[in-house]
């Protein structure tokens, strides 16, 4: 068993949505920790893929910000 200590505001707030949606406090706090841990315990998609961002890098911190005019000197240089 746990016992917690809420801000007025917070304890109201958790007692209306329980309310509303027709559970016990503890039904909603218990169902509402459930969902919170196990979004925590799925590795998000940086996580999932951080192996293989950057694994071709130019090096260049700006192709993003100059994209056109990098485009633009690429062609050029294509042509000539």
């Amino acid at each position: 068993m746990i016992t917690i200590d809420l801000e007025p505001k917070l304890e109201q707030s958790v007692q209306q949505t329980a309310s509303i949606l027709g559970m016990t406090l503890s039904e909603l706090i218990h169902e509402s920790l459930s969902e919170y841990l196990g979004k925590l315990s799925k590795p998000n998609p940086w996580e999932l893929g951080k192996n293989y961002f950057g694994k071709y890098s130019s090096g260049q911190g700006n192709l993003a910000a100059n994209r056109k005019q990098l485009l633009k000197s690429k062609i050029r240089a294509k042509r000539q």
